[in-house]
């Protein structure tokens, strides 16, 4: 028997092996990384507590989760089963549970681990958590080859994709928790026409694994599959949200009041280039810091720095992101650091993120 033979009997023997690969999974991640302890990069780093949380109608403080107490809002549309019920505005989802936070940090947090993520930020004390970049292996075609060698040189195989996701609970004024999953992505692609040499870039959220997280954590919190699927799936009136000028500012103007509003807009801070350092509800200001997508996208080494380092020259800016209402209307606009109204190029350009993903 040649070597071909022998090999071609080796792969076959491992294709038999093989078999019991579930191919019908949609998600199957395995973390980028080997350990929680790596270095952060300038827009991931650790959120430090602060002061800034007291609302109408009582003081809240960040180390009891208290971090949106206000009036429950009106939702537009809300399917709920026992303590669990679900919020959907536009492509945007979160849950609401009748339980208070710090019982629910614990099987959150184990939930991210059973489903294969490492996690690289904890905050307790404001309700954040966030996974490690890690790989959709599902995503790998499970063709012949694969299921023959893909056990033994399982490492040979890449999607070219990376997500991470973060976790963020908050406590309602019914004593219940918020909690939204929002995602963030890469994409691995050419660097030039020749084709010898690839760089990582952002890629858009993706509203559907956030939903199919959402899912799934019901699950864990106690509804079954098919439960979660029929509150995944109900409709909702949309809302809108535009770009606009108001006294020469450019804007977010969303047809909403501040409760939704205030919720939808942390969500889509969660999910761009943002880092929320802070959070004055009672004002109704994020207090931020922006990391320009584009700083370290020439560099072939740009997804090694998310998993190893920091890059020089990525220097993260601080903003204050503003949502005051009139009414059902909500006015969306970027601040500097002092508090004063910003109308520069990148603030419009953090105005057009927050819109695109409100849409």
């Amino acid at each position: 028997m040649n070597h071909f033979s022998k090999l071609a009997l080796l792969s076959l023997s491992l294709a038999v092996a093989a078999c019991s690969v579930l191919e019908s999974e949609k998600i199957n991640y395995k973390s980028a990384g080997k350990a929680p302890s790596l270095e952060v990069p300038p827009d991931l780093t650790q959120l430090s507590a602060s002061s800034r949380y007291a609302v109408p109608g009582g003081t809240v403080t960040a180390s009891s989760f208290q971090l949106g107490q206000a009036s429950p809002s009106t939702p537009t549309a809300v399917t709920a089963l026992g303590d669990v019920r679900i919020e959907r505005a536009g492509s945007q989802r979160w849950l609401v549970v009748n339980r208070p936070a710090d019982k629910l940090w614990d099987p959150v947090r184990d939930f991210w681990q059973e489903n294969g993520f490492l996690l690289i930020m904890e905050q307790a004390n404001l309700g954040i958590m966030e996974t490690d970049w890690a790989e959709n292996r599902a995503k790998i075609p499970q063709d012949f080859i694969r299921s023959a060698i893909g056990k033994v040189f399982d490492s040979l195989y890449s999607t070219g994709e990376r997500d991470k996701f973060r976790t963020r609970l908050e406590r309602n004024a019914s004593g219940g928790t918020e909690i939204f999953i929002s995602h963030r992505g890469m994409v691995e692609v050419y660097a030039n026409k020749e084709k010898d040499g690839t760089v990582w870039q952002p890629r858009a959220p993706d509203p559907e694994l956030e939903a199919e997280f959402l899912g799934r954590l019901m699950v864990k919190l106690g509804v079954t599959k098919e439960q979660s699927k029929a509150l995944l799936a109900a409709e909702v009136n949309k809302s809108s949200a535009r770009v606009a000028v108001v006294n020469g500012q450019t804007v977010v103007q969303i047809d909403e009041g501040f409760a939704r509003a205030w919720r939808r807009v942390g969500l889509s801070l969660d999910r761009t280039s943002f880092t929320v350092e802070d959070r004055d509800r009672s004002q109704g200001i994020y207090f931020v810091r922006y990391v320009e997508p584009t700083a370290d996208k020439s560099e072939a080494g740009f997804f090694g720095s998310l998993f190893g380092g920091s890059k020089a020259g990525a220097t993260p800016l601080k903003y204050r992101i503003a949502v005051v209402s009139q009414g059902e209307s909500t006015t969306v606009s970027v601040l500097n650091e002092s508090g004063a109204p910003d109308n520069s190029a990148n603030a419009q350009r953090i105005v057009k993120l927050i819109a695109d993903d409100l849409k």
